[in-house]
């Protein structure tokens, strides 16, 4: 069972919708997490709420859907894969936020340490194991992640996303 981070509080009318408002404006890099399931099968989901945490150990949190596969997949294997999207990764980001069962299809992936690898959509990839458990937050979870291993897979600038848009990092200035 996971601890909450959040008190049982509702908030106002309409904070929620001016926090999502809030929250657009707020550009991010994108990552597509990645998990293989007890079964051996790929899954992936895209994330932009992913952020570090400590580099000693080196660990990183990500958030997720309470109900995501994606993340049943990482639980159920204690691993995941985060791939850090770069600019000429967007249709591929688009395709994991879609939630289309064939994604895997339709992408490069090979088999990472962690979870599925998308080198040829990422420009950094970590494979990470889950290193304490997982904090419930009210509709989403906190997955903190320790680093087992990155690669740095091109040099490519990042994607980013705010305002409801995929934007390249050399368009961003």
């Amino acid at each position: 069972m996971s601890e909450s981070l959040l008190p049982a509080v509702a908030p106002a009318d309409g904070v929620a919708d001016e926090f999502r408002a809030m929250m657009r404006g707020f550009p991010t890099g994108v990552a597509v997490v990645t998990a293989f399931d007890e079964t051996g099968s790929p899954w992936g989901m895209t994330c932009s709420s992913i952020c570090s945490v400590t580099l000693d150990p080196p660990t990183l949190l990500l958030c997720a859907r309470a109900g995501s596969p994606t993340l049943a997949a990482m639980r159920g294997r204690g691993a995941f894969a985060v791939n850090l999207l770069h600019e000429r990764a967007r249709d591929t980001a688009a395709l994991f936020a879609s939630g289309d069962p064939g994604r895997f299809d339709r992408v490069q992936w090979g088999t990472g340490g962690a979870g599925p690898h998308l080198k040829v959509d990422a420009h950094a990839i970590a494979d990470c194991v889950i290193a304490r458990p997982p904090v419930e937050a009210g509709d989403h979870v906190v997955v903190f992640g320790a680093i087992d291993q990155v690669a740095l897979v091109t040099g490519e600038p990042p994607l980013l996303y705010g305002h409801r848009q995929y934007r390249a990092w050399s368009g961003a200035a």
